[in-house]
């Protein structure tokens, strides 16, 4: 009897140790399979296209841990570069950030840095809230003023800690001009990559960046170099630069996509943004995986209807944003949109952009029409 039940206890040991090894990792295996990889997603864009509104759209995004052009550092640091061999430098820092490496930013900062020596960090309404700041909530609306005033004290260290705490990593970045260049990140099988590609018209692009030129300087240096940004052709050089990169763009990311790039770019007009900023933004979050709330429903449609001008460069306030965008139909002097007609009607064509033939077409021109041609 005793001997039959030691048999039993060692018979119900030994079926209790199968299920612990063959059955608590898999429901281990199981949870860990539950939390899903983090989401990328790279807002590419040219300077003065709208492109700070539409990182807006996915900094106030409580699942979202933005930054906008990280590398503005790279830019400064290393100048006397052109965009196309500070391309792998940039590269490579975006996929840091990515990753919640934050320690690629010891190449171009000093070693006392704070968050607030990032650029336009107060712009990340995940630097202004837990565990970044701890005056604002998570899923509040913050602005980057009340940000800045508030929220700048906090050590470094504290970027990183705050992305490792997001499903969705977003970056605004200018400094691409080759889509190729971020194959090796598209193909990483460590990220999951998305693009969207943000356009704007050029003629709008050229009357925004004769407002903020002085700003522009530097990274107009780069971009063509020194010589060819001086004289009465320097601004049209460089929006034909920055015409042709969209174009290439576009056509590697659409027309001649391989097949790693499936389902994973995105182009945008900032025109049809204006136009129907929810219907856009919910494209977008569609895109990235994001879920489009009330709030910031209510948030995009309020940012833009309100009864702000956009003066002021690099502001991101509630405008009318449609009237602002058409702005340059009626202070661009028709020599000036002839000329910029000229150096990007590639860009224009293959975006759904009309030419403004005359002067008095200019000035008489609806909206609709400016837009019939590819018009989504």
């Amino acid at each position: 009897m005793v001997k039959s039940r030691r048999v039993q206890v060692l018979l119900i040991l030994v079926f209790l140790s199968f299920l612990l090894i063959h059955f608590l990792p898999c429901s281990n295996n199981a949870h860990m399979e539950e939390k899903p990889s983090p989401v990328h997603i790279l807002i590419l864009s040219s300077w003065r296209s709208g492109s700070s509104f539409t990182g807006q759209i996915f900094s106030q995004h409580p699942s979202v841990f933005y930054l906008m052009e990280p590398a503005w550092h790279v830019w400064v640091k290393m100048y006397q570069n052109s965009a196309k061999v500070l391309h792998m430098a940039v590269r490579d820092l975006v996929r840091s950030v990515f990753l919640c490496d934050m320690s690629v930013f010891d190449a171009y900062m000093s070693s006392q840095k704070k968050k607030s020596d990032l650029f336009q960090w107060e712009t990340s309404r995940a630097l202004c809230s837990p565990p970044a700041c701890d005056s604002f909530s998570r899923s509040d609306i913050i602005t980057a003023g009340n940000c800045k005033t508030i929220c700048g004290k906090y050590p470094f260290s504290k970027v990183e800690e705050a992305c490792k705490t997001y499903s969705h990593v977003a970056i605004k970045e200018v400094r691409f001009f080759d889509l190729k260049v971020l194959y090796p990140l598209l193909t990483d099988p460590s990220l999951n990559l998305k693009i969207i590609h943000l356009v704007r018209d050029p003629r709008a692009v050229f009357r925004s960046r004769e407002n903020a030129m002085a700003d522009l300087k530097r990274d107009s240096n780069i971009v063509v170099g020194s010589q060819r940004t001086k004289g009465e052709m320097g601004p049209y050089n460089t929006m034909q630069a920055i015409c042709k990169s969209h174009v290439e763009i576009y056509k590697a990311g659409s027309q001649d996509a391989p097949s790693f790039l499936k389902d994973r770019y995105l182009l945008v007009r900032y025109e049809d943004i204006v136009r129907d900023p929810l219907a856009r933004a919910a494209q977008m979050y569609r895109f990235a995986e994001l879920h489009f709330t009330p709030e910031l429903q209510k948030w995009v449609h309020n940012i833009t209807h309100g009864k702000g001008h956009g003066a002021q460069a690099f502001d991101i306030g509630s405008r009318d944003a449609l009237r602002v965008s058409q702005a340059w139909r009626k202070t661009l002097p028709f020599q000036k949109i002839e000329k910029v007609q000229n150096v990007c009607k590639d860009a224009m064509d293959l975006l759904g952009y009309r030419l403004v033939q005359s002067e008095e077409e200019q000035k008489n021109m609806s909206l609709d029409l400016l837009f019939a041609q590819n018009s989504s």
